[in-house]
């Protein structure tokens, strides 16, 4: 166990680094969303994998934002129920879950399009807290939950036979 506390200022500043963060990669707004990065972080998405420092960053950015731009045009990421564990090292383990919501702009109408939990590793940097390290784990499979406890579901459930099938 570490021998150090955040502080409260600590906490908040971290929490406004992931506001920077979703502002930034949802708006499409390279600067802001590269800014919450250090220069040597690494980047780990589930679908275009790891990378690191920011160029590579950048890169997997303008990935999402302009060859899917109707997946990724209108949405919000929203992260919650922060755990912050300080470290020997003076980084912070931090994790929280997130939802993703979309505007739907063919259709005009708003969906969750992902949720899931993220295990990043903030440090101070130039009097400023930073990703180092970002982990994003989005929930598309049973086994991607972090489920503590034992699971007694047998599989995805079957649906209900409609009216026609039951008479069958």
């Amino acid at each position: 166990m570490t021998d150090w506390k955040l502080t409260a200022e600590d906490r908040l500043e971290i929490q406004e680094l992931y506001a920077r963060y979703a502002w930034g990669i949802d708006l499409a707004d390279a600067d802001m969303a590269l800014s919450t990065f250090t220069v040597d972080a690494w980047f780990d998405h589930l679908w275009q994998g790891r990378v690191q420092g920011h160029e590579a960053i950048r890169k997997n950015l303008e990935s999402l934002w302009y060859d899917r731009q109707s997946w990724w045009f209108g949405r919000q990421h929203m992260m919650n129920h922060f755990i912050m564990d300080p470290r020997d090292d003076g980084k912070v383990d931090s994790r929280c879950f997130f939802q993703i919501l979309q505007f739907n702009v063919e259709y005009r109408n708003n969906f969750v399009f992902g949720v899931g939990t993220r295990q990043d590793v903030v440090r101070k940097e130039g009097g400023k807290w930073l990703f180092e390290q970002l982990r994003v784990n989005a929930w598309t499979d049973m086994s991607e939950v972090p489920w503590k406890g034992e699971i007694v579901m047998k599989g995805r459930p079957n649906p209900a036979p409609s009216p026609a099938q039951a008479r069958a």
